[in-house]
C-alpha cells in the first residue's frame, strides 16, 4: 500500500503535459476531419463578423436586440478560437501534446467565455421581455448605458470565480494518467486523471454550474413565460405571429447550447462515456456558434433587410459610373 502511494507521488510529480487524444481512435479520417473542422471554422469567422459589422453600419439595427447579437456573435468567434485552432494543430502536425499550462490556460478561457455565454443568452431573453411585455418602457428601460452595462457584467462576471475554479483543478496531482480521452482541455475529462477522491472538486462543479448555468436557464424560462402569456393575449393571429417570430432564434440557440452542457456537467466523473461527451461538446463548443448566424440571419427580416441593402449599394458603386 505504501509503495502504490510512493509511487502514484512520483507519477504526479512527473507530469509536465497532456496528450489530448482527441479523435485519434479514427487515423482513417484524420483528413476528412481537418477539412471538416477548417470548413465550419472559416463558416463561424465569417458567418459571426458578417452579423457584427452589419449590426454596426446598418442604422435599422441600431437597436438593444442587435446590439447584444453583436456581442454575442463576438462571443462566439472568441469561444471557438478557444478550442478549434488546437483541434486543427493536433490533426495536421499528429502531435497531440499539450503542457500543464497551456491545458489550464485553455480550461480557463473556455469557462469563462462559456459563462459569458451563459449570462449574455440571459440578458439577451430579458431583452425580448421587456419589447414585448413592456413596450411603453423598452427604450427607457433598454437605454444605452443600461445595455453596455449589462454587456459588460456579462463579459466579466465570471472570470474571478472561473479563474479560482481552474486553480483548484490544476492544483490536483494527476498520477493515473497523462492522457485526456477529449479533444481540448475538458474539466470532466481532466477530473478524470487526478489522484484519489474528487468528490470535492467534483462538488465544485456543480456549485459552479448552478450559479453561471441553472441560474441563467432559470432567468430565460421566467421571461420566456412571461413573454408567451403576454403573446397569447394579443387580439390578432398576425401580431402574435410577429412576437414569436422575434423570439423563435433565441429559444433554439439556448436549447442546443444549455442542452448539450447539461448533458456532459451534469454527469458524475463515474458515469461519463468518453465518446458521448466528445458528441455533446462538438454541440456546444463547435455546433452551435456555427449555426447561431444562419439562424439568427435568415430568420430575421431586419438582417435579411439590411444584407439586400448593403448588396443593392455594392451593385449600385459597380454599375454607376465614376463622375
Amino acid at each position: 500500500m505504501e509503495h502504490t502511494q510512493i509511487r502514484a507521488k512520483l507519477n504526479a510529480s512527473t507530469v509536465t503535459q497532456f496528450i489530448l487524444l482527441g479523435f485519434s481512435e479514427i487515423p482513417n479520417l484524420q483528413g476528412f476531419l481537418f477539412g471538416i473542422f477548417s470548413v465550419i471554422y472559416l463558416i463561424i469567422l465569417i458567418g459571426n463578423s458578417f452579423i457584427t459589422v452589419i449590426t454596426r453600419i446598418d442604422p435599422a439595427l441600431q437597436k438593444p436586440m442587435y446590439f447584444f447579437l453583436a456581442n454575442f456573435s463576438v462571443l462566439e468567434i472568441c469561444y471557438v478560437s478557444v478550442t478549434l485552432p488546437r483541434i486543427l494543430f493536433n490533426i495536421a502536425a499528429q502531435d497531440r501534446h499539450i503542457s500543464v499550462l497551456s491545458c489550464a490556460v485553455q480550461t480557463c478561457f473556455f469557462l469563462m467565455l462559456g459563462a459569458t455565454e451563459c449570462f449574455l443568452l440571459a440578458v439577451m431573453s430579458y431583452d425580448r421581455y421587456v419589447a414585448i411585455c413592456n413596450p411603453l418602457h423598452y427604450s427607457l428601460v433598454m437605454n444605452p448605458t443600461k445595455c453596455t452595462q449589462l454587456a459588460a457584467g456579462s463579459w466579466l462576471g465570471g472570470i474571478p470565480v472561473q479563474i479560482g475554479q481552474t486553480c483548484q483543478i490544476f492544483s490536483l496531482h494527476f498520477c493515473n494518467s497523462n492522457q485526456i480521452n477529449h479533444f481540448f482541455c475538458d474539466i470532466p475529462p481532466i477530473l478524470k486523471l487526478a489522484c484519489g477522491d474528487t468528490s470535492i472538486n467534483e462538488l465544485s462543479v456543480y456549485l459552479v454550474a448552478i450559479l453561471f448555468a441553472a441560474v441563467p436557464f432559470m432567468l430565460i424560462l421566467v421571461s420566456y413565460s412571461k413573454i408567451i402569456v403576454t403573446i397569447l393575449k394579443l387580439p390578432t393571429a398576425t401580431g402574435q405571429a410577429k412576437a414569436f417570430s422575434t423570439c423563435s432564434s433565441h429559444l433554439l440557440v439556448v436549447f442546443l447550447f444549455f442542452g448539450s452542457a447539461t448533458v456532459t456537467y451534469s454527469r458524475s466523473k463515474s458515469s461519463m462515456s468518453p465518446g458521448i461527451d466528445k458528441v455533446f461538446s462538438l454541440f456546444y463548443t463547435i455546433v452551435t456558434p456555427m449555426f447561431n448566424p444562419l439562424i439568427y440571419s435568415f430568420r430575421n427580416k431586419d438582417v435579411i433587410g439590411a444584407l439586400r441593402k448593403l448588396l443593392c449599394r455594392k451593385q449600385c458603386h459597380s454599375v454607376c459610373p465614376k463622375v
